[in-house]
């Protein structure tokens, strides 16, 4: 009798749905909610019921707030047949909208989850339907596409078994990050350039580190390309997680099993270098596409991709399967069978400084890689960073020690310092992963070959280029130097290939993920080029992707490093002449809600409190345009109270150059007019007047900043902040012709709290704290 009421009860829900297309139930997301049964399967029909609620977890010994699935972090796997239907019920127990994209599914438009794109965002307390067949096997996942909330835990893997039972054992690895910081403010931290996360992460590159491991000439060129530390990262994460603990075990494989991994990147920003102590490793499926099994000792998984690898328990003995961040700071680990422990080979800390010399040679002075004459550098077979990696080029060297050469395959060598030295010109497939050196074989795009044809069928073809730019300083990330907002949707027709040609033209690796569709990555496997959802393209990459027009409606395609897709890397495929989307009544509307996402402002502050008075500044920014106002409140008889308030808009990929216009008021006591060095006349003690001028940044990352008053009077100011000196303490020097200098210390306690002292021409020598947010 019960198995019948659920039968009919989902009976019930699935014919409303039906009739409703897309259904849209609302109830009290505050009210106590009588769950449906997680999963039901009727004839062909896959069912499920998935309940969105806010939750608090304490993995590092605090509490903080997170967004759970039916109560777990990371979300229950749904597991499916191929040709079955999906029956999706999420309830949305919250207080806000959310939404579920179901990453590298081929479905109906309408269902890919992106919210105001596709589909209408689950508003709190609705409940929507994603009805779709399942037209592909292999591992897959979901997760939000609202804000930020797959980093507060919104992810699960997503899975479709073939109808044949695979003789092989599996298992699911989903790995994921974790910060306790909420993930606004992670994202409000980057765009405002703070260091922090580099502090907790060792990896400041300061100049007491430089001068101790004898590169402060590398940091001097740096600096003086106008760059900031080296980093392959953006967050300091508090846990790496398999399958939602830092450590987790799968007892119930015995020796000489072998056991096929469903191993997913549900990460919002961490790539994963993978290796086994068990032995080899072998690739036999990529973002849920078989390729022709590949065996090696290791490789890098991007965020958002899949891999299916198969490794065996080669005797009694549990094995770690080890998953460590691209930055090295943390790892985690599955350990593969029950008895004694045999770990991995875990990996030794980056080089950074012989990142950053690899780094100085490759850009130029306007913050684009130099053209390599004859370099084809795709498909990852040249991984920039070896450099960088103790494993294969060796321990960092002094600059001043004998150089060793380390050799490398088709035509270049490299020594351990990383400079180049170039053989032949033409360098396609050569493998700096795979020196002499090192026994380690790392997978790279050019290995994976399909097992089945992907020509694409003739037809027209629409070539697309795209430059993945930006810029770390101010946190910008776009394509073609314009973000999603900033640019038109790319109109594609239904029948077309659409041929893209991508390079990234930034010093990161780029997880580019296109929603709804399979391309074809030119890897020189011909007629069996791999098919994939989810492109790495590395450092001074250059990549070719193709797929087939076969759809309709508005599709993303963007980075799926979630703090860079919210910054604007991203563009909308827009079929021509589709049918109206149901889900999106008012598109026009909901656009822009899309665009809001590279347009937000980010608030920035700095306060000192010392015991001359109070010198700050408040900003608010976005990816062009910034509002700020500064201070300096004295408390002495000398000193008075400045302040200038400003509107700007930045310019150039960069952004090095901003124009500005606002207003200035000086306020000094017992200081009549001043001369500055051009022989103008300043009154100091009551200055009030509009001005406008223009900042520039300067080698060595000096802005240089002249403007004008609305009394014709002319300033020129000189000026740089938070020069690392150690890992946490900053100087900071400015003069101007005004007669004007200032000169201070700053050391960091944490992310809000400074001790401070300076000394300024106008309030004196002063010390106490500063305020950072």
């Amino acid at each position: 009798m019960k198995s019948f009421l659920l039968i009919w009860v989902n009976l019930s829900l699935s014919f409303f749905a039906f009739g409703q297309h897309s259904m849209s139930m609302k109830t009290d997301p505050g009210a106590a909610v009588k769950r449906l049964p997680f999963y039901t399967k009727i004839g062909n029909r896959d069912i499920y019921h998935i309940y969105i609620g806010d939750t608090t977890v304490n993995y590092t010994g605090k509490a903080r707030p997170a967004m759970a699935i039916n109560g777990s972090i990371p979300a229950p796997t749904l597991t499916f047949t191929e040709g079955d239907t999906a029956e999706i019920y999420v309830h949305n127990n919250m207080m806000m909208e959310t939404s579920i994209h179901w990453h590298g599914l081929i479905l109906p438009n309408r269902y890919d989850g992106v919210s105001y794109l596709t589909t209408s965002p689950v508003k709190a307390g609705e409940t929507h339907l994603y009805k779709f067949p399942l037209v592909q096997h292999g591992t897959y996942w979901y997760h939000s596409h609202t804000m930020t909330q797959q980093q507060s835990g919104m992810y699960g893997a997503f899975i479709i078994n073939e109808k044949k039972p695979s003789p092989i054992k599996d298992y699911t690895l989903l790995l994921s990050d974790w910060t306790d910081e909420n993930p606004d403010q992670v994202q409000r931290r980057l765009h405002n350039a703070t260091d922090w996360f580099a502090i907790q992460k060792g990896s400041t590159q300061n100049y007491l580190e430089a001068i101790r491991e004898g590169h402060f000439k590398t940091k001097v060129a740096n600096e003086w390309k106008r760059m900031t530390a080296m980093d392959v990262s953006d967050v300091y994460y508090d846990r790496f997680f398999s399958n939602g603990k830092s450590e987790n075990t799968a007892p119930q494989f015995k020796a000489g099993d072998k056991v096929r991994l469903h191993v997913v990147n549900g990460s919002s920003s961490t790539y994963f270098w993978l290796n086994y102590a068990g032995g080899k490793i072998s690739v036999v499926a990529n973002d849920g596409e078989d390729v022709e099994p590949v065996e090696v000792d290791r490789l890098i998984i991007a965020v958002a991709e899949t891999y299916d690898v198969v490794v065996t328990i080669p005797k009694d003995g549990s094995y770690e399967f080890l998953a460590t961040p691209e930055d090295r700071t943390k790892f985690t680990s599955l350990w593969l069978g029950s008895g004694t422990p045999h770990k991995a080979a875990h990996l030794p800390r980056l080089k950074y400084f012989e990142g950053m010399k690899m780094m100085n040679d490759m850009m130029d002075m306007n913050g684009n890689m130099k053209g390599m004459e004859g370099m084809e550098m795709s498909n990852q077979v040249m991984d920039m960073n070896t450099v960088m990696y103790p494993e294969i080029t060796g321990e960092a060297e002094k600059p001043t020690a004998k150089k060793k050469e380390i050799p490398h395959t088709d035509g270049m060598k490299m020594d351990s310092m990383g400079d180049k030295k170039m053989e032949h010109e033409h360098m396609a497939g050569m493998d700096m992963n795979n020196s002499s050196s090192s026994d380690i074989v790392t997978l790279n795009y050019g290995m994976l070959k399909s097992t089945k044809v992907t020509t694409l069928p003739k037809g027209p073809t629409k070539l697309l280029r795209f430059d993945l730019t930006g810029n770390m300083n101010r946190y910008v990330w776009s394509i073609n130097n314009k973000t999603v907002s900033e640019s038109d949707k790319i109109l594609i027709k239904s029948g077309e290939n659409v041929r893209i040609i991508l390079y990234n033209n930034t010093m990161m690796r780029h997880p580019m993920h296109l929603h709804g569709h399979y391309f074809r990555v030119l890897n020189g496997q011909g007629e069996y080029a791999p098919l994939k959802n989810t492109l790495d393209i590395m450092p001074m990459e250059r990549d070719t992707i193709e797929f087939r027009a076969t759809e309709s409606g508005d599709w993303f395609f963007h980075c799926h490093i979630l703090y860079h897709m919210m910054s604007g890397m991203g563009r909308i495929f827009s079929y021509e002449n589709s049918p109206p989307n149901p889900e999106i009544p008012d598109p026009a509307k909901s656009i822009k809600k899309i665009y809001a996402d590279d347009q937000h402002f980010y608030a920035s502050a700095k306060v000192g409190l010392e015991s001359i008075g109070s010198d700050g500044n408040a900003a608010l920014a976005n990816t062009r345009w910034k509002f700020s106002t500064l201070w300096h409140l004295g408390y002495n008889d000398r000193s008075g109270y400045e302040s200038e308030t400003m509107i700007g808009r930045y310019f150039g990929q960069m952004q090095w150059l901003y124009a500005y216009g606002g207003f200035d008021y000086h306020y000094q006591r017992n200081h009549g007019a001043e001369k500055n060095l051009f022989g103008q006349v300043s009154n100091k003690s009551n200055r009030k007047t509009v001005v406008a001028g223009v900042a520039y940044t300067l080698p060595m990352l000096f802005v240089a900043d002249a403007r004008i008053d609305g009394n014709g009077k002319l300033r020129f100011q000189l000026s740089r902040d938070d020069i690392p000196l150690t890992s946490r303490l900053r100087f900071t020097i400015m003069g101007n012709t005004d007669k004007e200098y200032a000169a201070g210390f700053r050391y960091i306690i944490n992310k809000s709290f400074s001790l401070s002292t300076h000394y300024d021409s106008d309030m004196g020598l002063g010390g106490g704290l500063t305020l950072t947010y």
